[in-house]
């Protein structure tokens, strides 16, 4: 569980690289963060196993869902100003 919680939170990173290189294609870049979005979504996910589990108390279960939940707005973000980013590349 560990290893897919640290999987997933990397790719986040890598995701939103990977959107930052394509960011001369809104497309291309909406895509990318979008799939970051979905990973974020899978490691909280995966946090959510690992307090059923008691591998996590409560409390770091709140503090690790409230930092990715302000992940997830931060992309949502992102996702709906893409035209600041994507316009910066030209």
């Amino acid at each position: 569980m560990t290893d897919q919680i640290r999987r997933f939170s990397r790719a986040v990173k890598a995701m939103i690289a990977e959107a930052w290189a394509r960011r001369r294609y809104q497309a291309a870049f909406i895509n990318k963060l979008n799939e970051a979005l979905g990973e974020a979504t899978e490691t909280q996910s995966w946090l959510d196993d690992a307090f059923d589990c008691k591998y996590i108390s409560e409390q770091q279960h709140r503090e690790f869902d409230a930092a990715w939940q302000s992940v997830g707005a931060m992309l949502n973000k992102m996702i709906d100003r893409a035209d600041d980013f994507c316009r910066s590349a030209s």
